[in-house]
This record gives structure tokens, C-alpha cells and sequence, in this order.
């Protein structure tokens, strides 16, 4: 039976939700599933902007064959080919052979490479910035390279002013009946897993999202349709501004998160005493986490969140604990960069791992170390409680500058 909703008085969102699913690109957990969003425009042409993933497929097809009442499906705007946007291209093609497809240079080849179509005459190359008319709307194509694929684009109805937005202000999580932003509690509900989502999966790409954060302020853009999360009908300037603020790797919350490694409790006291010390101060807006029960994803997506990090972990085979080493490439690769940081190391007879753990942040940029080489040898002792407090002086004179 077909689950769809009405978006405008001509559009459908035709998608589905998977909660079935437990890793997301087999990496990201979603305890909250996913929302696999297309969207079906009703004009003299039938246009449907992008497909699904194959685990919802037969849900979309009804949802498709539901909307159009009858009519052919004319025209498949393809915004981005990521599989799980894309997986019903070919399903779509055999049920409506005269379908056209509408994608830009860098669409087909990708189609080629994931089905082996032969779309001979039913290919539609556009390039930035060109437009096409379905009838009473006319779509206005934008480029966005790199967001966080080479061929990504978005697509923006003239007439209603909807942005078709691929990738771009998407979320983690499944859409409960609701589908509208001012329907649910967003801050609640999802962004955590809209922040999570995006420094993991576009978190890399600040400069190209900056770009086409700049092409969308020349449009007067009312609703956006992403392919995954809550459609944004109202207080667009909400998730812009977050967008804005991620892509430039700028803090969105003023604090201090906190990530340990301990294998026998001892580092684990140590962040503990100098959580209280930082509370005791004033500071409590504090996050902790055990990187042993952490996913990767969360301390990527809060070290974007907060100004301050601390990172605390032992010495591992003269080492650094592997998955705080992990955590670090991590960031490395996503590109979290801005924060002052302070590093804590443990050690028996050979403490390397803060010095280690230092010379892995020196290759992210802009970022400032507040400490040098602190490391206890086993367990924190009374000796050290000074030291440590001066460290807890300056994260928070930091903190409050």
C-alpha cells in the first residue's frame, strides 16, 4: 500500500524510511533508521527528482504508481548517484521505457559504471545554471561538485521556489509520519543526527558546501527537499546558519568534550577529577566519552561541536591507545580543525602516548595545544593535582575569553 504526502500543491514526496538498517554506508550506526526522500512533481510533464535505496524499493514504486494515477513518469532529475539515491534508476527505466533521465556530464558515466544502461536518446545533458520546463514550473540546475560527490547537484523549482537540495541539509534518522520541520521537535529529535550526518559524511568538503551555500543566497528559496531528514518549509535560516558554521569549522557550542581511552580505570579518574575541577570552575557545558563505547562518528561530530577538546589516553605497544589513534586519523581526514586542545597520557614505564598523541594534532590545522607532554606514570597522584588544576585554569580561562 503507497505512504506518501503532499509537499506542494503539484509535489509528492514519494520515499520511505528504513529502520531496519543498522549501519549506514556499513559504517554509521542509525538506531533511528534513515529516510530515503524522492519527490514527484504533477505538471504537463510528470518529473520524479531522484530514486531510493533498493531496501525500500517496492514501498517507492507503489508510492510512484499511487501519485501518478495513471499517467507515465516523463522525466527522472537524477541529483545525486549515491546508490541509496539511485538504486531504482534501472526499475524505473523498465517500467517507463520513455522516460528521460535529466543529469549533468558527470551523471551518465556513473550510471554506466553502476548498471551498464544503454539510454541511448533518453539522456538530457544540462550544465549550471541551465533550465528546463515541465509545464507551469521551470527547474533551474545548480552545480555542487564535491557535496559530497563529483557529480552532485541540486535542482530548484522556479515557481514554488523548492530547492531539491541531494545530500545537502539531510539527516540520520527516520521520519516519523511527519515530514516537515515545523511538524516535530528538530533540536529534540534530530539535530544531533543532522550534525553527526554531516561532519561524517560532508564534514571534509567545507569550501565546496561554502560555495554553494553562496549559489543558494542568490535564490529566493522557500522550502528545501533534502534526500534524507525533515523537509524545510519554515525557518529555512535555521539549518543554512548551521551549515554556514560546520563548513567553516567554526564551534557551534562554547565548552569542553572530552575523550578518554582506559583500560583499567586509572585515565578514566583522571578526566573524571579534572571534569569536577572544570565544573568547580564554572564550566558545564562538559561532554564525556568512553572512545571504547564511542562511535568514531559522535567524537567527530562533537569535536566539530564544541570550541575546547580534551583528548586522554595511555601509552599502547609504545603507541597511542589504537582507537584514540583511529579518532585522530579521523579528524584528520574529515578535517576538524580550530579547537584548542588539551592532551593527557598515561604510561607505566615508557608514558609516549601525549607526545604522540600532540604530534598528530600539529598536522590539523589551526589548531592550540594547551599542554605539553602531560602524562602520569600509572595512576594520577596528589603530586600532579597542581599541575592538573592549572591546566583546568587555563581550559577555562580559554573557555570564558
Amino acid at each position: 500500500m503507497h505512504c506518501v504526502r503532499k509537499v506542494t500543491e503539484d509535489l509528492y514526496w514519494v520515499g520511505s524510511n528504513d529502520r531496519r538498517l543498522e549501519l549506514f554506508e556499513n559504517i554509521f550506526p542509525i538506531q533511528k533508521g534513515v529516510s530515503y526522500n524522492s519527490y514527484l512533481l504533477l505538471d504537463e510533464k510528470t518529473v520524479l527528482f531522484d530514486t531510493v535505496d533498493s531496501a525500500v524499493g517496492r514501498q517507492f514504486l507503489e508510492n510512484i504508481a499511487a501519485v501518478l494515477n495513471g499517467r507515465t513518469l516523463d522525466y527522472l532529475v537524477i541529483n545525486h548517484m549515491e546508490p541509496d539515491h539511485c538504486a531504482l534508476i534501472e526499475d524505473l527505466h523498465l517500467r517507463y521505457p520513455d522516460m528521460k533521465l535529466i543529469g549533468n556530464a558527470k551523471t551518465f558515466p556513473m550510471i554506466d559504471q553502476f548498471y551498464g544502461m544503454d539510454l541511448g536518446d533518453k539522456k538530457i545533458i544540462i550544465k549550471e545554471g541551465e533550465t528546463f520546463s515541465c509545464g507551469k514550473h521551470t527547474l533551474h540546475f545548480v552545480m555542487a561538485p564535491m557535496v559530497h560527490w563529483p557529480e552532485a547537484m541540486m535542482t530548484y523549482d522556479e515557481t514554488d521556489k523548492v530547492l531539491f537540495s541531494a545530500d545537502a541539509f539531510g539527516t540520520f534518522g527516520a521520519l516519523d509520519g511527519v515530514i516537515f520541520n515545523d511538524e516535530m521537535d528538530f533540536d529534540r529529535d534530530y539535530l544531533d543526527e543532522a550534525r553527526r550526518y554531516y561532519t561524517n559524511i560532508v564534514g571534509k568538503y567545507g569550501i565546496q558546501v561554502q560555495n554553494v551555500l553562496k549559489k543558494a543566497a542568490a535564490l529566493d528559496i522557500q522550502m528545501i527537499c533534502p534526500l534524507h531528514g525533515p523537509v524545510w518549509r519554515s525557518n529555512l535560516s535555521y539549518i543554512l546558519e548551521k551549515y554556514d558554521i560546520w563548513s567553516k569549522y567554526e564551534a557551534e557550542t562554547k565548552g569542553v568534550m572530552i575523550a578518554y581511552a582506559s583500560m583499567y580505570g586509572n585515565t578514566e579518574n583522571m578526566v573524571n577529577v579534572l571534569a569536577a575541577m572544570l565544573a568547580d570552575a564554572g564550566i558545564t557545558n562538559i561532554k564525556i566519552h568512553n572512545i571504547s563505547k564511542t562511535h568514531v562518528s559522535e567524537l567527530i561530530s562533537d569535536s566539530f561541536k564544541y570550541s575546547h577538546l580534551v583528548l586522554a589516553a595511555p601509552t599502547y605497544n609504545n603507541g597511542i591507545y589504537p582507537l584514540m589513534a583511529n579518532y585522530l586519523e579521523d579528524m584528520k581526514a574529515l578535517m576538524v580543525q580550530g579547537r584548542t586542545v588539551a592532551v593527557l597520557g598515561n604510561g607505566s614505564w615508557a608514558p609516549q602516548s601525549a607526545k604522540l598523541m600532540e604530534a598528530k594534532l600539529a598536522e590539523l590545522k589551526n589548531m592550540t595545544l594547551l599542554t605539553e607532554n602531560f602524562a602520569v606514570k600509572s595512576a594520577l597522584h596528589d603530586s600532579q593535582m597542581e599541575q592538573l588544576q592549572e591546566l583546568c585554569t587555563k581550559i577555562t580561562d580559554s573557555v570564558n575569553a
